[in-house]
């Protein structure tokens, strides 16, 4: 078997591109973070090669002893660092998660209340593009015009006209803080069951850095690899009497056989979350937020809800005269990756958006603090009142990089 560089120097010459895309760059998207070597020589290991349908000790095929350890270490390492009572590892993405755990508990034409996606919710929570909104009656919440924030009790309102069977609760680009025990409690009113979707906020959670949903969901989704720093993948937490129903949901209900070398890579990351560096480090993500939110109000920017809680903040650009679409891609050329974003009640379309989403997960990966997010701020201030000059531009991707190598990334990688 021949190296990949001989094999497909194309896909080869990309790989290494990438690696050099990301050393090269200020990444603040808040969906993303940078694996370990450890997550990433697991994601890439002979596990790859291996069918296991079925769950630990159930399989439907032979020779699946090792991939069962590893399932089970993911299980076991999962459930110690949330406190969860059951925990299935095998959802590919965030979204089959989330179609999993609908399947679950409801049928087709049943009723979810989540959150607005214009407003910060996420496609699956009953976008009408996506199956969600396709398969079941939604009735969304939105935050508050005046605070930007969530109104629970707008939300108790909603659900006692509509008595859902399910109130999904989290979000995609939310600042702030979330009270899932008023959440169960507006559901225990009306008889509806509660799934937390924390693919965003899972890493604070797992630590205090952020409440977390354990005690309140019937059921808990996330991805694992955003603050959590796992590979990319998800699973789903429940109560000990939904377990039958998740797992058959997962399989055979929604997927096939689940991808051993990324659960040995999940079972990797969770070890690394048990560990109290990792758990100041979803500290550290969220003053570093804090801090860059901080430089960017001195500014003069308008943050969605007036700052922010976690690991995320919302710029919106409306005053600016700057589009998101126009903002991230001229950031992108000065050496800062991030994304265009809907804000609240927003004027310009979801292609367009006048917001965009900054996030610390990657930043403090590589190790920076609170001085490094003062710097970026005012890089990112520099382009956004002077759009046009491509000589500004030009200067903060230099000063990008310059940051970028006093923080190295993979500095022993080689693609």
């Amino acid at each position: 078997m021949k190296p990949l560089s001989v094999e497909d120097p194309e896909i080869a010459a990309a790989i290494h591109a990438e690696l050099e895309r990301q050393r090269n760059t200020i990444i603040l998207i808040a969906s993303e973070n940078y694996a370990s070597r450890a997550v990433m020589e697991a994601q890439g290991c002979i596990m790859t090669n291996k069918y296991a349908e079925g769950y630990p000790g159930k399989r439907y095929y032979r020779g699946t002893g090792c991939v069962d350890t590893a399932e089970v270490l993911a299980r076991e390492r999962c459930k110690k660092l949330f406190g969860a009572e059951h925990v299935n590892v095998q959802p590919h993405s965030g979204t089959q998660a989330n179609m999993a755990a609908y399947f679950a508990v409801l049928k087709p034409g049943d009723t979810i209340m989540g959150m607005n996606l214009a407003h910060g919710g996420h496609l699956s929570h009953g976008s009408p593009v996506n199956f969600s909104g396709k398969m079941y009656k939604i009735v969304p919440y939105s935050v508050r015009k005046d605070t930007e924030t969530l109104d629970y009790s707008d939300m108790a309102d909603i659900a006692r006209k509509n008595r859902p069977q399910l109130i999904v609760v989290g979000a995609s680009s939310y600042p702030r803080t979330i009270d899932f025990k008023v959440v169960r409690e507006i559901a225990d009113e009306v008889g509806a069951k509660v799934m937390a979707d924390i693919a965003h906020i899972a890493g604070l959670c797992a630590v205090g850095a952020h409440p977390s949903p354990i005690p309140y969901a019937d059921i808990v989704t996330t991805t694992t690899h955003k603050t959590l720093r796992g590979p990319r993948g998800a699973l789903i937490m429940c109560k000990e009497e939904l377990a039958p129903a998740i797992d058959r949901s997962v399989f055979p209900g929604t997927q096939g056989g689940p991808f051993m070398h990324a659960i040995a890579a999940k079972a990797v990351a969770f070890k690394e979350a048990l560990t109290p560096e990792f758990k100041e480090y979803q500290f550290q993500v969220v003053r570093n937020a804090a801090a860059l939110a901080k430089r960017l109000l001195e500014n003069n920017f308008d943050l969605v809800s007036g700052g922010t809680d976690n690991h995320l903040m919302m710029v919106k650009l409306i005053k600016e005269g700057i589009t998101g679409k126009v903002a991230d891609e001229t950031l992108e050329r000065a050496g800062i990756t991030l994304n265009k974003n809907m804000i609240p009640f927003d004027p310009a379309t979801p292609f367009v958006t006048s917001g965009i989403r900054i996030g610390t997960p990657c930043v403090t990966t590589r190790g920076m603090l609170e001085k490094q997010m003062v710097e970026i701020a005012d890089m990112i201030t520099a382009v956004l009142r002077d759009i046009k000059n491509e000589e500004t531009v030009s200067a903060v991707r230099s000063q990008a990089k310059m940051l970028c190598d006093q923080f190295p990334l993979y500095p022993d990688l080689a693609c």
